[in-house]
């Protein structure tokens, strides 16, 4: 882990594409302002640990098998009429 030192107002840059940003400090609380790409997710680490374990959730859960349908053979195939004996082959 990476610690670095900053006072208000300062920033961090991350691969050149996010800026992170020290906004302000009351007590024990500090406010961090973040510019991102749209495409870059970025949440608090509770909220993103619990998006992790719903989607972990929703691959392992068991899947409920659908009814099968029968399908139904066109008459026509590109405008050709298809007899009945070629249609069960």
């Amino acid at each position: 882990m990476l610690i670095l030192s900053r006072k208000s107002g300062e920033s961090i840059v991350i691969d050149g594409r996010i800026k992170l940003t020290i906004i302000r400090i009351e007590g024990e609380a500090v406010k961090v302002g973040i510019e991102a790409p749209v495409e870059v997710p970025v949440h608090r680490q509770e909220v993103y640990e619990e998006i992790q374990r719903s989607n972990q959730q929703a691959i392992t859960r068991h899947r409920v098998s659908l009814p099968k349908f029968a399908v139904a053979v066109p008459q026509k195939i590109i405008g050709k009429s298809v007899s009945p004996a070629a249609q069960k082959s």
